[in-house]
């Protein structure tokens, strides 16, 4: 049995939880303009990936760039699951605030600039899948 990878969520990253909260509160909050004014915007990306919203801007894309950020948050939520991130709320919308974070995002998955935050080992491992597939099938005979 295969088990599909598991993505890694945008909103459970330290902070971006909370700025998709006051993007649906406030809904000048997710222009690309917010930046100017709420500072937590480019703090918040600058600590996850390493670069901030300007610093993401000023790098130079290498050749053959497709320039997926620019693009549609909608149209770029296949291409992220694709690259291991799921970038939808729990309503399976795209977030808010993803348009902040697209370009970081974008740049470290390709390997440009930036830094994709720390992910510990997978802890499902085969054994223990195996495991639980075993005991499954043993609570399904009795």
């Amino acid at each position: 049995m295969t088990s599909k990878p598991i993505l890694r969520r945008l909103i459970d990253l330290p902070g971006v939880a909370d700025l998709e909260r006051k993007a649906v509160m406030k809904r000048e909050f997710a222009e690309p303009e917010a930046r100017a004014e709420h500072p937590e915007i480019d703090a918040c990306a600058k600590a996850l990936f390493g670069l901030t919203g300007d610093e993401a801007e000023a790098v130079e894309r290498p050749a053959g760039w497709d320039h997926i950020e620019a693009k549609a948050p909608t149209a770029q939520v296949f291409a992220f699951e694709d690259a291991g991130w799921d970038v939808l709320d729990d309503k399976r919308r795209p977030l808010r605030v993803l348009g902040h974070f697209a370009p970081q995002m974008w740049l470290a998955i390709r390997g440009v600039a930036g830094e994709l935050p720390f992910q510990g080992e997978d802890v499902q491992s085969d054994a223990l899948m195996s495991k639980l597939e075993a005991e499954a099938r043993r609570f399904r005979q009795r």
